[in-house]
């Protein structure tokens, strides 16, 4: 069975509304929740994932909000926190990884913090039982996928294509899935551009797929109200797990 890791953006439209999306993408077949850390340059992230990062920190967004919402998720569900390093880096890595231990939460994804750069952190993260997502992107020669992946943990995050999120674009995966193959046993996961047409393409060969901007589509659409949102991503999410293991 292939898995499902569902991006959503924490505190938009509102702290509730993020614990019961979390809550039903659960009871749709979503594996792991991907708690969005909004932030004001969400650099690897296209237009749409960026705009609802926005309309969190307009909304008062704040970091306790944060923690609040992952404490009532995680227990629940498999949970990483992800977001960019600044937040990390002002608030302390050890205040993050306090709260993921004593609230379940499984780990962090950090998409600007490449490997050499995690090297000061990674093992402090992994003492405390935690994982620190690795990234490999198409353009990564061998060299590099075996140094990255060789002690990955949980599941290595396959870029789909050099870029933004929620952007159209295809790259041939087959060779750089193989390097990976050759070097871990780790659970591979493509994100970037996955969504209900695209998800059973993107996941051959791999163990699972990452959706984010398919879904914040329509948390963002404001013709829907609050239940109808969360009908509309949960319905989504169904269709997509099915896709991915047919």
């Amino acid at each position: 069975m292939k898995d499902l890791v569902a991006y959503i953006t924490t505190g938009y439209p509102s702290l509730d509304f993020s614990v019961d999306l979390a809550m039903s993408l659960k009871e749709a077949g979503v594996d792991t929740i991907e708690l969005g850390i909004p932030f004001s340059d969400p650099v690897a992230d296209g237009p749409v994932i960026e705009e609802a990062n926005l309309r969190a920190l307009n909304g008062g967004f704040k970091m306790k909000h944060l923690f609040e919402v992952s404490k009532r998720i995680a227990p629940n569900i498999d949970t990483l926190l992800m977001g960019y390093f600044n937040p990390f880096y002002h608030i302390g890595i050890e205040k993050f990884i306090k709260h993921a231990v004593d609230n379940g939460i499984s780990g962090f994804i950090i998409p600007d913090l490449p490997y050499e750069e995690a090297k000061p952190y990674k093992p402090q993260i992994e003492k405390s039982n935690l994982v620190l997502i690795d990234f490999i992107a198409p353009t990564d020669p061998k060299n590099r996928i075996e140094k990255i992946v060789k002690n990955s943990k949980k599941f290595i995050y396959l870029v789909a294509y050099a870029g933004i999120t929620g952007a159209k674009r295809q790259e041939s995966l087959e060779r750089v899935i193989s390097d990976i193959r050759e070097f871990s046993n780790t659970p591979i996961y493509v994100g970037f551009g996955v969504n209900e047409q695209s998800a059973k393409e993107k996941a051959k060969g791999v163990d699972g797929v990452i959706v984010g901007s398919a879904f914040i589509k329509i948390l963002l659409d404001d013709r829907l109200n609050y239940s109808q949102k969360i009908s509309k991503i949960s319905k989504m999410a169904s269709n997509i797990k099915s896709k991915i293991n047919e």
